[in-house]
């Protein structure tokens, strides 16, 4: 071989992958320690193979990262693990392109940051009517909020809370629950909004896709991707910031909101399908294959992350480095929601920044499902005694665990 010629690309056949169950592969595994195949997968190599139901390749290095989710034309979410879920087979996340760009052009300017930023005094105002009261599981709590806030800034607050508890509530349950089709609640959910379409509130989302052909599946799959993964990740949010008390001021739980979503990204995985054959961070990828990216991988990877299992907000002070932090994942479809799900996180955990909620028992270890969220009860305390009082209320406030 030429000195001057490329080196060959090795081919996706090649690559390593962790031990094996005869006939069924990884899939036991995937099924039941997705988390852990996966960390073993990691010790392979950067890119390493999985065999499920189909082949998969699975990388989590920037370079990867880059590859796989900057190139529209060659990685496809058609086809992809999104599809296996009712919930998320529809709206922008499953275009692909040509349609994507145009669509996501139309639907960016609904939620900028600057688009947003117009709910953040109807979103705090829920956040103090919503705050612990008592003792309280924070992942139960963080639902609640989230489904009032994400009603707030979808559809003004107009469809009916019991309905849309019904809709999101299988998003709480362990697969696989969030995988089975409800054509029945569908309609019904879809028939609800079309009717908020038809008078819409002012200042919601709603109200400036009302109109557009696909507004009704557009808000309905907003819907679904903005509430576990916020909810879970809120839980997270809150039991750390209150026992944190160097970051009780509301001005600094940014850091705090980053970390968390490092640790615990709520998309803990992604895939995307090779549309032809193609060369992805120096691996052949035949046409066909699907591949996955991991956040959960890469932001445990210690060559990226120093001392990654270590919960330490300041970390991020020191900027991040690129292609390494995908709690939105990144690229042409980074989130569409990021930047609401921000503010909702943000003016959430705005009135427990104070010593009248205290951090209790709890193990925060992830466990994946559709999306990852807290694997036991994670407790916020109330000092019922420091509680300010709702208006007109009197006598002492009960603590009790919801």
């Amino acid at each position: 071989m030429s000195a001057d010629m490329p080196p060959a690309v090795p081919p996706a056949t090649t690559l390593p992958m962790p031990p094996a169950v005869p006939l069924l592969g990884h899939l036991w595994d995937w099924t039941a320690h997705p988390l852990r195949l996966l960390s073993a997968g990691a010790a392979t190599g950067p890119v390493f193979q999985l065999q499920l139901w189909r082949r998969v390749l699975v990388g989590y290095q920037p370079e990867w990262n880059r590859a796989v989710l900057g190139d529209l034309d060659t990685f496809r979410s058609v086809g992809s693990l999104s599809g296996m879920t009712p919930y998320l087979a529809a709206g922008i996340v499953h275009t692909d392109v040509p349609d994507h760009q145009p669509r996501r052009r139309q639907l960016n300017r609904r939620f900028s940051a600057r688009s947003v930023a117009t709910l953040s005094d109807q979103l705090a105002e829920l956040a103090v009517q919503h705050r612990p009261r008592e003792t309280v599981q924070a992942a139960s709590w963080a639902s609640t909020m989230v489904r009032h806030m994400l009603n707030a800034a979808l559809f003004g607050s107009a469809l009916s809370d019991r309905l849309l508890a019904r809709f999101l509530a299988p998003l709480d349950r362990r697969l696989p629950a969030p995988m089975l089709p409800r054509p029945r609640l569908f309609a019904r959910i879809d028939a609800a909004i079309a009717a908020v379409l038809a008078e819409p509130p002012p200042g919601c989302v709603a109200e400036h896709l009302a109109g557009a052909n696909d507004a009704v599946e557009q808000l309905r799959t907003a819907l679904a991707a903005g509430y576990d993964t916020t909810a879970h990740t809120l839980a997270w949010a809150a039991w750390h910031l209150t026992g944190e008390a160097e970051r009780r001021s509301a001005g600094e739980v940014d850091p705090l909101i980053d970390e968390v979503l490092r640790l615990y990204p709520a998309g803990w995985i992604g895939s995307r399908i090779a549309a032809h054959d193609t060369d992805c961070a120096g691996v052949a990828v035949p046409a066909s294959t699907m591949v996955l990216y991991s956040p959960y991988l890469t932001h445990r990877d210690p060559s990226l992350w120093p001392d990654p299992t270590t919960f330490r907000p300041a970390r991020f002070t020191d900027g991040r480095p690129s292609w390494s932090y995908l709690p939105f994942a990144a690229g042409p479809r980074t989130c569409l929601g990021a930047h609401l799900a921000r503010l909702m996180l943000r003016s959430a955990l705005a009135p427990l920044c104070t010593p009248v909620f205290r951090q209790g028992a709890g193990d925060p270890t992830p466990r994946p499902g559709l999306t990852l969220r807290p694997g036991s009860q994670l407790l916020i305390e109330v000092d019922p005694v420091r509680l300010p009082r709702p208006r007109g209320a009197a006598g002492p406030i009960s603590v009790g665990l919801r």
